[in-house]
């Protein structure tokens, strides 16, 4: 039997992951999937940041040894700093439509210009927040929604919770890598090639992806496969913790 841990990205709760988690406890895995702090119901702890975050996966990996930890999106860096403060519970790492942040890099300075300048205006518009933007915004903003039907997309951005400002604007601590944890990149939405790219190019932000404990899966579909693809990426999720 395998534990994973899942954490879904920004606006969403665990209950984000039910149609993944569904097959792999059908497998006989133990799944463990989050409500990041500052969202769902949680949404009560407006002094949420991206660092709170990474203490409590920390906390809930404590209690297990030999854990896929699993982040999607905005919970890809939280996972990844959480396995360096834990590593002995950790046996994989899997990040979705995701990767690390080098420590003093936020979601905002990882946006390009135009999309940071929306985000803070829609921010200074709900006090500090940022709600889940439109299907039309996200797509613009580079995170595609294609596979999801119209109407899972209103079920999720109804059921979805603004991100509090530390989340957005904060960074996590890094601890030290370690060259012998394997940790996979499941590309959805950007291919190997454009990661290999910009790892090439010397980009912050995904040169340290182009070390040898590090590879990737596709999984062609939008940014949010547990949503547009949820089988296929509990396949995908099997599949690594049989690696171990």
């Amino acid at each position: 039997m395998t534990t994973y841990v899942l954490l879904p990205g920004f606006w969403l709760g665990s209950w984000a992951w039910d149609e993944v988690a569904a097959p792999l406890r059908a497998e006989g895995h133990e799944v463990i999937a989050l409500t990041p702090g500052g969202v769902a119901e949680r949404a009560g702890e407006s002094g949420a940041t991206i660092e709170s975050r990474v203490d409590d996966v920390v906390e809930v990996l404590r209690g297990h040894r030999d854990v896929v930890l699993v982040g999607h999106s905005g919970g890809g860096p939280v996972v990844v700093a959480a396995a360096e403060r834990a590593r002995e519970h950790v046996a994989r790492v899997v990040v979705v439509d995701s990767g690390p942040l080098p420590e003093g890099v936020s979601h905002l300075d990882f946006l390009p210009p135009d999309a940071r300048a929306w985000v803070e205006k829609r921010r200074a518009e709900h006090g500090g927040w940022y709600p889940m933007p439109t299907r039309e915004q996200l797509t613009e903003n580079g995170a595609s929604t294609e596979g999801i039907d119209a109407a899972l997309f209103a079920q999720v951005h109804a059921r979805s919770t603004a991100e509090p400002a530390g989340t957005i604007t904060g960074s996590a601590r890094r601890g030290t890598p370690d060259p012998t944890l394997p940790k996979t990149v499941v590309a959805c939405s950007f291919t190997e090639a454009d990661a290999r790219g910009l790892i090439e190019a010397g980009i912050p932000t995904f040169v340290e992806m182009g070390g040898p404990d590090w590879s990737f899966v596709p999984l062609r579909t939008g940014h949010w496969p547990m949503f547009s693809r949820p089988g296929a990426l509990a396949e995908l999720l099997l599949a690594e913790g049989a690696a171990i």
